[in-house]
């Protein structure tokens, strides 16, 4: 079978397994606990494609779609890994942990560093502001540093690494197998980790230009509560930003101050990527080749 490159080709790293996205198909594979590989594919119409091509709208939409994805993925992937039935997950449970962890994560990286940097220099936006940038940033690298130390963690950062081998052996038209794919590196310009570094830089722009055009109130609450309503507000534009920013540096790595600019966020990747074994860059192999509509002969499709 011909394949025809996909420059939209994407994926992400699920429980024991790796989830690839080529336009309106979406498969996840997953080893199961006895050693088998399943998969699941999933066909589906966009409904907002209109918005998908506007040009900073596009990246709030896609955002979205990817947590809701993202969402149902990961609750396949973790009933598919566990043995026990009775562990599993129900979409319920997916749904409020994902809503939880949200919230959480806005508050720890968004809201909190705004009002301690605003607490800490009260009559002072210019040093509230990089203050507040200042701990973004700090709050956000050591989250990332923290979290791979978790063994559970480290199993989805290398299959984090296992999707983006398989991405660039696709990407190169190499034929789709674990021993091609795994002489590629772990580090990718499109990376989910990479748009997270520029939400947080793009963040610290926004919202530092917000805080000089809209009028402090004068009141501690006031001040609270204003920080709160534009860090959470304008998240969409900032997501809408992020996406162009992130479209445009990986579309033009050919530039070396692009390459320059894209550094940091390829350099954070080497915590959120680790280098997968063969078993794993099989999963992400399967993945792939589901995606693709390609024959696939060394595992087994599920329906859920």
């Amino acid at each position: 079978m011909e394949r025809k490159k996909c420059a939209n080709v994407g994926g992400q790293a699920v429980i024991e397994g790796v989830m690839m996205r080529n336009g309106s198909l979406l498969a996840t594979a997953v080893r199961k606990p006895n050693g088998d590989i399943v998969y699941k594919k999933t066909v589906f119409s966009d409904k907002r494609t209109k918005f998908t091509k506007i040009p900073f709208v596009r990246g709030a939409v896609v955002l979205f779609d990817s947590l809701v994805l993202g969402i149902k993925e990961l609750t396949f992937s973790a009933n598919q890994s566990e043995e026990n039935e009775e562990e599993q997950l129900s979409n319920k449970e997916a749904v409020m942990t994902t809503v939880v962890s949200l919230a959480l994560g806005i508050g720890l990286f968004m809201v909190l560093p705004s009002i301690l940097g605003g607490f800490i220099f009260k009559h002072d936006r210019i040093y509230a502001n990089i203050m507040e940038a200042f701990l973004r940033l700090v709050f956000f690298l050591i989250y990332i540093w923290g979290i791979s130390f978790s063994k559970d963690v480290r199993r989805v950062f290398e299959y984090h690494g296992a999707e983006h081998k398989t991405i660039y052996a696709y990407e190169n038209g190499e034929e789709l197998t674990a021993d091609n794919a795994k002489k590629y590196t772990t580090l990718h310009p499109r990376c989910g980790t990479s748009f997270l570094l520029i939400v947080m830089l793009t963040a610290i722009i926004v919202f530092s230009f917000m805080d000089f055009i809209i009028p402090v109130p004068k009141t501690v609450v006031g001040k609270i509560g204003l920080k709160v309503v534009l860090r959470v507000g304008l998240m969409p534009l900032i997501a809408g930003i992020s996406y162009e920013l992130q479209r445009y540096s990986s579309n033009h790595l050919n530039k070396l101050w692009v390459r320059i600019l894209a550094s940091p966020g390829l350099a954070l990747q080497k915590i959120t990527t680790k280098e997968p074994d063969k078993s794993q860059l099989e999963v992400a192999v399967v993945a792939m080749k589901a995606a693709l509509g390609m024959e696939i002969d060394n595992a087994t499709e599920v329906y859920k």
